[in-house]
């Protein structure tokens, strides 16, 4: 169906509201094509977009339609009474949103339990387990610009939807036809607003992850900088450093009014340099020992700490979750492991994680990228191991298995108490990364996403993935290419002796090189945003002693790959 027919059916629903209705018949050509040139897709994580009129926009209709969809698949799965949560963030429609999706699951016999007002996603994750909910939905569009808004579905375990409840959300949310089909009266009577109880078993369960007490309260005047970015870090983070014990911890001001227009940043993500900026400031300006600084919804958090030279250094995301599993596997080694305890981290995160975890003698296991994956292995190990931690390296990490989902404020609880720690030896946290890297060899990964926006960007995005199947580089940084790793066909080749195994995790559109010296390049379409990503990881084993120098030399490493790449 093309874009004016599309339309034309949206103009003749009897539910449409007559603003959104004059809108589009006064739209331009070019803006109405891309409106309504396909239906806003819900993936296996649910809906990401821009938010507008249009059935490729996210709006109280697609919203509407996807939450039909999702209830209809709740009741014909499980029976006796159901129940969800539901949670927001602070972008801008978030809370509306966040009603439609109530008003509209009540509206189908389903109770509703609605936080008062925005939370982290994580603690969705944990009120799903808690109030042992059948799902759940959080209104966020995670650290995207602020034109975008999200809806994130999640099941009865407390994580994102994966097989086989994924495709069978997807099919029933593809079957509403129409925004006539979503019943959006509400029956209040379901709908139970949440808040301060749910926060303090949160809160409680994240005090409990405590392994460094004494160092807390040897350090609690441990100067900490904390940004939220204008997101829901503000409600939750600054009260449980102050729980723990920590007295001198900083919000930085100018961000810590939650606000979706984010208007002191191009993008609200702390993955980002230029997002970092006030709180770096904030850092030089009181000489903190921790910089940290979350995403909107709360799920990711970005750290600075001062280098060798005294000068405040953004760590990566792989860098982050590595100083998490050391410092995991190193107090619960001196407690003492009993067995099958493990890790967990993506097939993109650095593999100095599992070099660390080797050396405990505690199993480390990858999945495929993004958190869903991860919560799916914890659940299917039930019973049969321990998850202690881990991570991706997209700046979210997880400890411990309350919160199914990525969880920047145990992240941040954990991190302070990391530094407290480092601090109780004498040593920075950057000491603890440097002392890693001597142990395990020093590791140097970085991210480039090249966007492609649009129809025609989706369509190059398949073309550039087409094109490294059917024509994968020989050489790279003048290593040979030696295996390659097609996720999407189950296959691992060997191409120094010509064979083939299976790839035992699902089918994924991912593809990764490794050379002869194990540089390991990976290729993989976003599933959020219009993207392609490209992670590159490399690693000096045989000198650490001069990290600058080496690390430069591995930076100008991964330079001569995105030249071979042709980025």
């Amino acid at each position: 169906m093309d874009a004016r027919t599309k339309a034309e059916e949206w103009l003749n629903s009897k539910s449409l509201d007559e603003e959104s209705r004059r809108e589009i018949q006064t739209m331009p050509e070019g803006d109405l094509e891309e409106a309504f040139y396909k239906n806003l897709e819900f993936g296996t994580g649910g809906l990401r977009g821009i938010m507008g009129v249009g059935s490729n926009r996210v709006n109280r209709y697609t919203i509407g339609m996807a939450t039909q969809g999702f209830a209809n698949y709740l009741k014909q799965s499980s029976s006796g009474p159901l129940s969800v949560a539901i949670a927001h963030d602070s972008r801008n429609n978030s809370k509306r949103f966040a009603q439609i999706t109530a008003d509209v699951f009540s509206a189908n016999g389903i109770k509703v339990y609605l936080f008062e007002d925005l939370r982290p996603t994580p603690e969705l994750s944990f009120a799903i387990r808690h109030l042992n909910c059948n799902g759940g939905v959080v209104l966020t569009a995670s650290h995207n610009p602020k034109e975008y808004n999200g809806y994130k579905a999640y099941w009865s375990d407390g994580a994102q939807l994966v097989s086989p409840h994924d495709t069978n959300v997807i099919d029933h949310v593809n079957q509403i036809s129409g925004i006539d089909e979503v019943n959006f009266n509400p029956n209040h009577e379901l709908i139970e607003s949440i808040g301060e109880a749910v926060d303090k078993e949160y809160l409680e369960m994240i005090k409990n992850l405590t392994l460094s007490a004494d160092s807390i309260n040897n350090q609690k005047d441990l100067k900490i900088v904390f940004s939220p970015i204008h997101g829901t870090g503000i409600t939750l983070i600054p009260r449980v450093l102050n729980e723990l014990g920590f007295e001198n911890v900083h919000v930085v001001e100018e961000q810590s009014n939650p606000d979706g227009n984010f208007p002191t940043v191009v993008y609200p993500n702390p993955e980002e340099e230029e997002a970092m900026t006030l709180g770096l400031e904030k850092g030089r300006e009181i000489d903190a020992d921790l910089i940290m600084a979350t995403d909107p919804d709360s799920d990711r958090v970005g750290i600075a700490v001062k280098n060798s030279n005294g000068d405040f250094q953004l760590l990566n995301g792989n860098q982050t979750g590595a100083l998490i599993v050391y410092y995991l596997l190193t107090k619960w080694d001196q407690s003492g492991f009993s067995e099958n305890e493990y890790i967990v981290k993506t097939i993109v995160t650095t593999e100095l994680i599992k070099d660390i975890a080797d050396d405990f003698d505690v199993n480390c296991y990858d999945t495929l990228t993004g958190f869903k994956h991860i919560a799916a292995l914890i659940g299917k190990l039930e019973g049969k191991g321990k998850f202690i931690g881990g991570g991706e390296e997209s700046y979210g990490y997880m400890i411990g298995d309350d919160v199914r989902d990525k969880d920047a404020v145990a992240s941040c609880a954990i991190l302070a108490e990391m530094t407290a720690w480092a601090r109780d030896q004498n040593k920075s946290l950057f000491e603890i990364l440097l002392d890693i890297y001597k142990e395990y060899g020093i590791y140097q990964e970085e991210l480039k996403s090249i966007v492609k926006k649009g129809k025609s960007g989706a369509d190059e995005i398949v073309e550039m993935m087409r094109k490294f199947r059917e024509d994968p580089p020989k050489v790279l940084a003048e290593s040979k290419v030696t295996e390659i790793i097609d996720y999407q066909l189950g296959t691992k080749k060997d191409l120094e002796n010509g064979t083939s195994e299976e790839v035992l995790l699902p089918r994924s559109n991912v593809l990764q090189f490794i050379t002869q010296d194990g540089t390991k390049v990976s290729v993989r379409p976003s599933g959020t945003e219009p993207k392609i990503k490209f992670y590159f990881s490399v690693r000096s084993s045989n000198d650490w002693s001069d990290y600058d120098r080496v690390s430069e030399d591995l930076k100008n490493k991964i330079h001569k790959l995105l030249v071979d790449l042709g980025l």
